[in-house]
């Protein structure tokens, strides 16, 4: 069996176990398509090496990311055929930090929305599919790529209830929405099929009728974030360099949590429930945001010198 048909074979299996491996895929087709163009059969350390040298110009963080998908394929075929070599961990060291979120404002989210409204399109789907889809993440916390797998059939709205299906990590978990939310995401149904003339099978679909793609979405966020000024000129950067799309999943997290320590709500009960909405693996990830935000940080640190206060007077 070719490296490609072994890495199709892989793909499909790491997919069964709800991994979603976009980027994965295109790099590892990649590398392997370097291998093949060499008449190689084995990954060895040194051909990783070599296309590393003519894949391009990338940060330190970037090649630690793809050794490490590189590192997990070629793993798999050893098991396979002791002749395959695993690269070392230690080839490439990795200083990667996660990335403080941006937490828009709700002036700023409408902007993005009403700045949606004016992307050129040549039937209209487009000026109003990006609307609903940017006001749908910025109230729901949905992953990007969640939000473009939604079917027609996912979003309840009768009930007021979306449904997603095999989201990250392989789970799947229903979203309740408020009356507002329902309401514009029925006027989109009602502009999308009489633009159309019949209703598809994706919720959000491009001009031409189609899903939209992960590609299409952060381009078109880009151009808009350009747009209204969020993102700033740079060379090398088609659209300037600023928040991204990703910080509108941040966003709803935060104010969520800022309106839990406002309201005095019991932090340690309710994020339970924010970690099963956005579908963290681990609630360690939800409180991350609370180091993350200065202000979330400020509220917390108040919180636990009042309780440290009440204590001392008992």
């Amino acid at each position: 069996m070719s490296l490609s048909q072994e890495l199709q074979r892989y793909l499909i299996i790491r997919r069964n176990l709800g991994y979603d491996l976009y980027t994965d895929e295109r790099v590892l087709k990649r590398f392997v398509s370097f291998l093949e163009s060499k008449n190689e059969t084995h990954i060895t350390t040194n051909l990783f090496l070599e296309w590393k040298k003519v894949f391009g110009k990338a940060s330190q963080n970037t090649w630690a990311r793809r050794l490490g998908m590189v590192r997990l394929f070629a793993s798999w075929l050893y098991s396979i055929d002791i002749h395959h070599e695993i690269p070392p961990q230690s080839l490439i060291t990795s200083h990667c930090r996660r990335k403080q979120p941006f937490i828009y404002s709700d002036d700023q989210i409408s902007s993005i929305i009403e700045a949606a409204r004016l992307l050129p399109s040549s039937n209209g789907i487009r000026s109003i599919t990006y609307p609903a889809f940017f006001g749908l993440v910025s109230v729901t916390g949905l992953r990007i790529s969640e939000a473009i797998a939604l079917n027609d059939r996912d979003v309840d709205l009768k009930n007021g209830i979306i449904t997603v299906l095999n989201g990250k990590n392989g789970k799947d978990r229903i979203l309740p929405v408020t009356e507002c939310t329902k309401n514009q995401l029925k006027e989109y149904i009602r502009k999308r099929d009489r633009l159309l003339g019949y209703t598809p099978d994706p919720f959000f679909i491009s001009d031409k009728g189609i899903r939209l793609t992960d590609c299409a979405v952060r381009n078109n966020f880009a151009i808009i974030g350009k747009m209204i000024g969020l993102r700033t000129e740079q060379p090398f950067h088609k659209y300037g360099v600023g928040p991204r799309i990703h910080d509108l999943r941040h966003t709803f997290a935060v104010k969520v949590m800022i309106n839990w320590y406002k309201e005095g709500k019991n932090i340690d009960q309710e994020m339970l429930k924010l970690v099963t909405y956005l579908g963290h693996k681990s609630v360690i990830h939800t409180y991350w945001y609370i180091e993350a935000v200065p202000e979330l940080l400020a509220l917390a640190s108040q919180r636990a010198e009042n309780l440290l206060e009440k204590e001392v007077r008992l």
